[in-house]
């Protein structure tokens, strides 16, 4: 009884290492910064929807990347496939699909998973493009989506919004959970002090990052 024991508590440490390990790779800011934010999110959370403006705001105000990752939850019918939507139209531009994504942000309230291809298509003719009957037909865009979702879980996200501030520093608290939004840009401003500013010499920003949108 003793050694199963303690063959348990061996791999729960183990586990909770590679869980650290993980979050370490991950919440990191993109190549050529110092500071940026990183958020889980799901495209019908209402809570996600609040905290939008609110990250947008931050971006715009720290001049700090936004590093997006999708976690659908199984509760919500039509996040998964607006996830897709968006990614498609990340493929035309990364701000087109910024600006799809706040877009399904702002009319949540009206969207259902009958009309979501309707307003994904009114979205696309008021940006000058067709939506094409099959977004995704190699379903290349479905395996980024579940990518981002089997990360999340690993990294031990379950709620939406989950938001980071992460730094490019190694010790020391190297990211922190946003629990309380209301600290958000006090956090900001204590990563980027800490960090040093908010640029690396590097100039290599990742997918879907929303700081260089002008």
């Amino acid at each position: 009884m003793k050694r199963l024991f303690a063959f348990v508590v061996v791999l729960a440490l183990a586990s909770a290492a590679l869980a650290q390990d993980i979050k370490s790779q991950v919440l990191r800011p993109p190549a050529g910064y110092k500071v940026a934010l990183v958020a889980f999110e799901d495209l019908q959370c209402p809570d996600c929807g609040r905290a939008e403006p609110l990250l947008e705001e931050a971006v715009n105000t720290y001049h700090i990347p936004l590093v997006r990752h999708d976690f659908p939850l199984p509760m919500h019918p039509w996040a998964f496939q607006a996830a897709v939507l968006a990614r498609y139209f990340d493929t035309q531009s990364l701000k087109l699909g910024e600006e799809f994504r706040r877009a399904v942000y702002k009319n949540q309230a009206s969207i259902s998973l009958q009309n979501l291809r309707p307003f994904a298509e009114n979205f696309a003719r008021a940006h000058n493009l067709e939506l094409p009957f099959l977004v995704d037909p190699e379903g290349k865009l479905t395996a980024e989506v579940n990518k981002d979702r089997d990360l999340g879980l690993a990294v031990g996200i379950d709620h939406t919004p989950t938001i980071y501030v992460v730094t490019s520093k190694r010790q020391s608290d190297p990211f922190v959970e946003v629990v309380d939004r209301s600290n958000l840009f006090a956090i900001i401003e204590q990563a980027i002090q800490q960090a040093g500013g908010t640029r690396t010499a590097e100039k290599s920003p990742r997918r879907r990052t929303a700081a260089e949108k002008k």
